[in-house]
């Protein structure tokens, strides 16, 4: 579904006259990046809901580690937890080369904030989670502030590769 978002805003720059169309495979990454990004960082939310639980991490990849997902939360599975998060994170990170080149080609000042801020903060989020056990525990989220100044401070593709190469060192 995320990779659909990702179309139909494509169509949407695109027929606003403002925007070349991008090609499926671009526009999809831009969408799955940010879904994946999100199903990461919301495992415990998830999982602990009521009055059912919601499990989006793919069976592919935890069923590695654990028997159910669920059992990724309990203190005795941390390391495998652990082990499961990081092989989604790097999973996510397969569509960062294609949400670049997306990026770059936008021409629209406010079509490419609109784009770049929310990847700009998925990596950020990537780089927080990665081999962090909190998210088993409880919410991982950039701090307001550094989301202020990734805000403020994104105008040009210069700034959106500076701070993927940042994140991406602290991965």
């Amino acid at each position: 579904v995320a990779g659909l978002v990702g179309l139909g805003l494509s169509k949407l720059f695109y027929a606003s006259g403002k925007e070349d169309l991008a090609s499926d495979t671009l526009s999809n990454s831009m969408g799955l990046f940010l879904q994946k990004t999100n199903i990461i960082r919301d495992y415990l939310e998830d999982i602990n809901e009521i009055p059912k639980s919601r499990m989006f991490w793919p069976r592919q990849i935890w069923s590695k580690y654990v028997n159910k997902l669920e059992d990724l939360k309990y203190e005795e599975n941390s390391v495998k937890a652990v082990q499961c998060l990081n092989d989604m994170v790097t999973n996510a990170l397969i569509h960062v080369e294609d949400c670049l080149k997306y990026m770059s080609a936008l021409r629209d000042p406010a079509i490419f904030r609109f784009c770049a801020i929310p990847q700009i903060m998925a990596i950020g989020t990537l780089a927080l989670c990665y081999n962090n056990i909190q998210v088993f525990r409880g919410v991982v989220k950039m701090r307001r502030g550094l989301t202020a100044k990734v805000i403020d401070r994104t105008k040009t593709m210069s700034d959106v590769y500076g701070d993927f190469y940042d994140f991406s060192r602290m991965l």
